[in-house]
């Protein structure tokens, strides 16, 4: 072979060999949060009762935990939601859940929106910590970072033995509804602990028919609601 085809060959391969390789490292370093596998760990600082604390997954083990991922301190939709997920802290606990704020803010950051008042824009006081995620690492391995340097509205329902049960992502300008995640949470656990199933819009105070997860004796729920 030639010198200038040989060249020539290696000026076509090595574009291809160099896309390869970054495919290949892209493939395997990549990490996807899956429902009915183990949630990512995590581990930083939160803002709880206006003081800063080490959190971290393990902490909550036989508990439930609802993470919330919100874009950005000092904006328009998140306060919405965080004071809504505060407003219902005692319900969450009540059903043995822990509700918790994530964003790529710093601890002084969220500090200072607990500090600044409601009506200016701020959250108050708030009674679910918020935890700071200013290395980004959370947010990656939960797959709801931006390119833009923070996350997307994700929401994950971990159960007591630390298995992803939910998982769902908003886009920045929707927020979500409180109820519907103490639905899910509740829905979760009386699965676990009865073994039937819930239907669609099953709530335990008005829709509580569940069914039994097998042809014969889920005929039972079929009768009834038809």
């Amino acid at each position: 072979m030639s010198f200038l085809i040989r060249q020539c060959v290696r000026r076509v391969l090595t574009p291809a060999i160099s896309i390869s390789k970054n495919f290949s490292t892209t493939a395997v370093c990549a990490f996807t949060p899956k429902v009915q596998k183990r949630a990512p760990d995590f581990a930083a600082t939160a803002v709880v009762n206006g003081e800063f604390n080490q959190l971290k997954l393990a902490d909550f083990s036989g508990k439930y935990v609802v993470l919330v991922f919100y874009p950005l301190d000092f904006t328009f939709v998140c306060p919405t939601e965080l004071i809504a997920y505060s407003d219902k802290a005692k319900e969450f606990a009540s059903i043995d859940c822990q509700v918790i704020g994530v964003s790529t803010d710093s601890e002084f950051s969220h500090l200072a929106w607990v500090n600044t008042p409601r009506k200016d824009g701020g959250l108050g006081k708030i009674d679910i910590p918020l935890l700071a995620d200013y290395k980004k690492k959370i947010s990656q391995d939960y797959d709801v970072l931006l390119d833009d340097g923070f996350a997307l509205r994700g929401l994950f329902i971990i159960d007591r033995e630390g298995i992803l049960r939910h998982m769902s992502v908003n886009d920045l300008s929707v927020g979500r509804s409180v109820e519907e995640t103490l639905r899910l949470v509740k829905a979760f656990q009386f699965a676990d602990k009865h073994g039937e199933v819930c239907p669609a819009n099953w709530n335990p105070e008005s829709n509580a028919d569940t069914i039994k997860p097998n042809p014969k004796e889920s005929k039972e729920y079929f009768q009834n609601a038809n």
